[in-house]
Order: C-alpha cells, then structure tokens, then sequence
C-alpha cells in the first residue's frame, strides 16, 4: 500500500480567477501584501500496487484520465510506503 499526494495546479500562463478573487477578498480585509495568490487542489490517495514503480504507473494514468486537465493543469505528487 502506497500513500500518495498530489498537487494540481493551473499552468502558469493560465488565468486564474478563482485566485484573483481571493487576492481581492485579502485586500479587502487589509492584507496588500500579497501578491499573488494561485488556487489548486490537493489529493491524498492509499494506491495498493506491488511495487513504487507500479504505483507511479497507476498514478500517472489516474491523473491523465480523471484528476488533472493537462491541457490546463500541472501536477506533481509524492509517494510514500
């Protein structure tokens, strides 16, 4: 059994107006020193596979099909076990 962590974010060159719109509710509130602010989402996945190698290999085909729009969308992960 695998734990597994992913991160999926936009691709820098794509808008973000989800960001952008909590960038604006922190000013609003006083805090103008930030920046920037991306959005993303976080996954954490139990993948059984016999192996690290297998495991990656799931993974990988996991995101492509279902969890990231790689057109749009950047991942990375970490896999622990």
């Amino acid at each position: 059994m695998f734990n597994v962590k992913v991160e999926v974010t936009l691709k820098k060159q794509v808008l973000d107006p989800q960001g952008l719109t909590v960038k604006h509710a922190l000013e609003s509130l006083g805090f103008n020193e930030v920046d920037e602010v991306r959005m993303g989402k976080f996954l954490e996945l139990k993948i059984e596979a016999k192996d690290r190698k297998e495991a990656e290999e799931k993974l990988r085909r996991m995101c492509e099909k279902l969890l990231v729009n790689p057109v749009i969308e950047d991942y990375t992960y970490q896999i622990e076990g």
